[in-house]
């Protein structure tokens, strides 16, 4: 299993938070995701099919994009 912690500049509430849960936790091979909206930091974990670019790429889309990615 992989994991990874980033930072997502446009959380603004635990709304947000949820959003990605909900979002991300959908995509096949997602195990984990735990945010925290006063941080801004939100850690995924992940097995096959899923990989970080996937990941990062639906991130971006629902305009949630980690930092530095």
């Amino acid at each position: 299993m992989q994991n990874k912690t980033v930072k997502i500049p446009n959380i603004g509430c635990d709304g947000c938070v949820n959003t990605i849960k909900m979002e991300v936790g959908e995509m096949a091979g997602v195990v984990a995701v735990t945010g925290d909206s006063a941080t801004k930091m939100v850690t995924i974990q992940w097995d096959a099919p899923s990989d970080w670019q996937a990941i990062a790429d639906l991130l971006s889309e629902i305009d949630y994009a980690p930092e530095g990615d």
